[in-house]
């Protein structure tokens, strides 16, 4: 049993290690905050930031309610770079400006304090528009619905 007890303890720890990741949505490119938003400026595509945390629930239930529709999976690829961040993780990050900082200040910084958040922002990161809580299939074609709208209206303005 002794020879074992190494390999017992690297195991656990291994797991444990493991159940402190986020769980983002199947089949989705999210990519790391930082990226995404080179992405966004880079592709002239809105950001969209999935403010999630490992267990929550509600992440969960919208993940498999919503996020699971091919529909909206085909919208949210197409329409924006996609960014999952989760709210409690000491994770840093740099961003565009040089600044570093946490995916936890990160979810602070855009009142993410209850998950899940779901923030739509422009390619320098101001905000465009929030949604919290559990969604709907119905809710994400809204939002999306709602910012494409509001990007053509731009669009035609220029």
């Amino acid at each position: 049993m002794t020879r074992n007890l190494p390999l017992l303890t690297g195991l656990c720890l291994l797991l444990t290690s493991l159940s402190g990741l986020a769980d983002p949505p199947d089949n989705y490119p999210f990519e790391r905050f930082d990226l995404a938003m080179k992405a966004a400026a880079t592709e002239g595509k809105p950001l969209f930031v999935y403010f999630g945390r490992y267990g929550c629930g509600y992440c969960e239930k919208t993940n498999k309610e919503a996020f699971s529709d091919p529909g909206v999976r085909d919208r949210y690829i197409s329409h924006y770079a996609l960014a999952y961040v989760d709210a409690e993780s000491g994770k840093r990050l740099r961003l565009p400006s040089g600044e570093r900082i946490t995916e936890r200040e990160l979810g602070t910084r855009y009142d993410a304090f209850v998950t899940p958040v779901f923030t739509f922002l422009t390619p320098s990161g101001k905000e465009i528009y929030k949604l919290v809580g559990v969604q709907r299939i119905e809710d994400l074609v809204k939002a999306d619905d709602t910012i494409q709208a509001a990007l053509a209206r731009q669009d035609g303005a220029q």
